[in-house]
């Protein structure tokens, strides 16, 4: 299942889409979502119910996301995330971040930022798997570059998170935008 969060104002103070794209193979069986606070702190849990309640949670092999923090600094916590859905977790960016201006910006405007800082930190370096950068839990590296290999078809991002990207921005947007 790839998750990604819909876009969103920068000064938007309404819960932001989150939406996970299930595929079986190359094939988009479905889709769910969840919406979550705005650089608030109920990404992991909300992102994890939003999992084991649906229909797929049993079929599930893997959750891929899109980074590691949805709808601005609301960052998941990717060790609780692959406790609470049973299943490996894999956040893909497609270029290393700058963490010097991350940290910066997270301590000067957000609350909860030693917290959030923490699970960043915790979540370890990340990883190149040309032409992305990867974290992972509960999978090898080589367990991690087959599953990335296997869906990657179209660009530097696998199909299931092209398509939740897709999907958030096409519904909260009227379209989507060809940077998926």
């Amino acid at each position: 299942m790839g998750i990604d969060d819909a876009p969103f104002e920068r000064g938007q103070l309404e819960p932001v889409l989150v939406v996970g794209a299930m595929f079986s193979g190359a094939r988009l069986d479905g889709v769910v979502s969840t919406h979550v606070t705005r650089d608030g702190a109920d990404a992991t849990r909300k992102i994890a119910r939003m999992i084991v309640d649906s229909q797929f949670h049993g079929c599930l092999q893997a959750i891929l996301v899109q980074g590691i923090a949805v709808a601005g600094f609301n960052v998941i916590d990717l060790a609780e995330l692959h406790e609470r859905c049973g299943v490996p977790v894999l956040t893909i960016v497609r270029r290393l971040p700058d963490l010097h201006a991350m940290r910066q910006a997270l301590f000067s405007r957000v609350r909860g930022s030693r917290r959030k800082w923490s699970l960043i930190r915790r979540a370890g370096a990340l990883e190149p798997a040309p032409p992305v950068f990867m974290q992972r839990v509960g999978l090898t590296r080589e367990e991690a570059e087959r599953l990335l290999a296997r869906h990657t078809v179209h660009g530097a991002l696998p199909e299931p998170l092209r398509a939740a990207h897709l999907i958030a921005g096409g519904v909260t947007r009227g379209r989507s935008r060809g940077r998926a």
